[in-house]
């Protein structure tokens, strides 16, 4: 029961906790996408492009009445492939902390695990300006790195805390709004420094403002947020009844054995989800890293419209998300669809859409609004992911769903270091041409990635998420024996079968 101050504080919070929990969770995949790829903008503006700004073959004509401070850019002299390592750079810090991050928020909680990781994200965000006037190019990959490491903890982080306090009938609801942030991040991150770069002279503004952003967030954070239900100190009483109720349990379950790697590594769903993370991931970097690029040397967008219309995917992206969200946990709630089905139907449609649609704007040619339309439209189906395969660690693990996340999120995020240096090195001279086989490229990753994800994925928890109640076969390698003993399932995975 709550002591009387804390039963005073708790009567301000309207909202149930987990449900500021899933929303500090959105801001905090919010922010971490600002500070990402804010440089995807801004670079833009640092780089000196004076050669472009005629009339190549391969690129759209500028139009008449343009700015044309615009198009010529800053004073780096940076060629593709430099920017293509350097936008890249900050995926060889991410990946390296996947793994650690899951396995701390699982042995210690996810409150400080994502917290500090945005917190150091932020402060590398701030210095950006300072270090690469100090060291250029280095310097400024050096601290992406450095950014990178700080925030590989935060998916892992996330879903600790969303196996902890989300029951499974609103994982998919308040899963796809967590992660929705992905997508508000990138929309906020394109429109803030198109509009920054436009109304202030130099680049500078761009990493302040994010980086201020960030530190924000990790201090209201801290106040209000905790690792799971049982430590919180004003969550409602009945609120603690329905989770224990719908979880089984409201803290972490210190007891269990350490992660069972080989049995997860060469689990069939596991396999596939890291497949599936992989086509989604290629697909996504692509777009994120690359479009703002793609608008300002192939279509010749100014600084504010490119800011604007790279932004507009990611709006109907996160729509689409949470629209999906809401059907999926109505569908799977109501027996129309099983779970498993479910989650192959939602990351197919993320798959094969995007795949026809980004090829089809290629073939647009400097049509500029079907170009916008056809990426929109590709990037609003990309949103189906969310309750398709980004929720699925959640399913097949709630015990171990840090670690699950770590794996499939750290292996996707290797795209996000070969994608940008893979454009880099095709589309050396920025035309509609070489960007043509880029998106042919990612076509046939989407198609090949989803069907090993259709043939090989699952919505069941698996037996290795109870390591210790596993009989002695399945310990040797057989998982079709019977793996669970009823009497101490805990009702978290009693319900999600």
């Amino acid at each position: 029961m709550l002591s009387g101050w804390q039963l005073r504080v708790s009567k301000f919070f309207i909202v149930p906790q987990r449900v500021i929990l899933a929303i500090f969770g959105f801001l905090a995949i919010l922010n971490a996408y600002t500070m990402r790829i804010c440089l995807s903008i801004a670079i833009t503006e640092m780089v000196n492009k004076t050669t472009s700004v005629e009339q190549d073959e391969g690129v759209c004509p500028i139009d008449d009445d343009a700015d044309m401070s615009d198009f010529t850019g800053g004073e780096f002299n940076w060629d593709e492939q430099l920017q293509g390592i350097i936008l890249s750079s900050f995926y060889w810090g991410y990946v390296v902390t996947h793994l650690p991050g899951g396995l701390l928020a699982e042995k210690f909680g996810g409150k400080w695990t994502l917290s500090l990781g945005i917190l150091s994200t932020a402060f590398f965000t701030l210095i950006t300006p300072w270090a690469v006037n100090l060291g250029g190019s280095t310097a400024l990959i050096i601290i992406r790195v450095l950014m990178g490491l700080g925030e590989g903890t935060t998916f892992p982080a996330l879903s600790a805390l969303l196996a902890t306090w989300i029951p499974l009938k609103e994982r998919s609801k308040l899963g796809s709004l967590v992660f929705g942030g992905g997508q508000v991040g990138t929309i906020l991150g394109n429109l803030i420094s198109g509009y920054l770069l436009h109304s202030f002279d130099g680049w500078s503004s761009v990493f302040y403002f994010f980086g201020a952003m960030g530190i924000l967030w990790f201090i209201l954070f801290t106040l209000l947020c905790y690792s799971d239900p049982e430590s919180h100190p004003f969550i409602s009483d009945k609120e603690k009844v329905y989770l224990k109720k719908e979880l089984g349990t409201l803290t972490r379950d210190k007891s269990l054995p350490p992660t069972p790697w080989r049995l997860i590594l060469t689990s069939v769903p596991m396999v596939a989800l890291v497949c599936a993370q992989i086509g989604h991931d290629w697909g996504f970097f692509i777009m994120v890293t690359d479009l703002p690029k793609y608008m300002s040397d192939v279509l010749r967008f100014s600084i504010k419209d490119n800011g604007l219309f790279s932004s507009l995917p990611y709006l109907v992206m996160w729509i689409v998300s949470l629209s999906s969200g809401v059907l999926s946990d109505w569908l799977i709630s109501t027996g129309r669809m099983s779970l498993t089905f479910g989650r192959k139907l939602f990351t197919t449609i993320a798959s094969a859409g995007p795949a026809f649609f980004i090829v089809g704007a290629s073939y647009a040619g400097c049509d500029r609004a079907l170009v916008v339309a056809l990426f929109t439209i590709a990037m609003g189906l990309m949103g189906t992911f969310y309750p398709g395969m980004k929720v699925n660690p959640l399913d097949l693990s709630p015990n171990y769903a840090g670690s699950l996340m770590a794996i499939t999120n750290g292996i996707g995020a290797i795209t996000g270091i070969i994608a940008p240096y893979v454009v880099g090195i095709m589309t050396p001279n920025h035309s509609l041409e070489e960007w043509r086989i880029v998106f042919w490229i990612s076509f046939a990753v989407f198609h090949v990635t989803n069907l090993v994800y259709v043939f090989g994925a699952s919505g069941e928890v698996q037996p290795w998420n109870t390591p210790h109640l596993m009989n002695k076969s399945v310990e040797a390698g057989d998982e079709n024996q019977d793996t669970f003993s009823k009497k101490e399932t805990p009702a978290a995975i009693k319900a999600s079968h």
